[in-house]
């Protein structure tokens, strides 16, 4: 479930793998969350895919999964 932190195109979700959940950002260059959150919804599965190979990588920012526009 996608979280918000601030009003920017910034936002919070966690990605599920196994029995443990990974915290994700995604940064858009959308000036709200609601937008940023529509945007994630249509691209989801992508996301999740790539949160999911940056996971098994090692590619984390302090434990946090970052992640970007498409």
């Amino acid at each position: 479930m996608p979280r918000a932190k601030s009003d920017d195109g910034t936002i919070t979700f966690f990605l599920a793998f196994g029995a443990s959940r990974q915290m994700c950002r995604l940064s858009t260059t959308f000036s709200t969350q609601k937008q940023a959150f529509s945007y994630l919804q249509k691209h989801r599965t992508e996301f999740e895919r790539m949160a999911r190979a940056r996971l098994v990588s090692g590619d984390l920012e302090d434990g946090i999964i970052v992640l970007s526009m498409l």
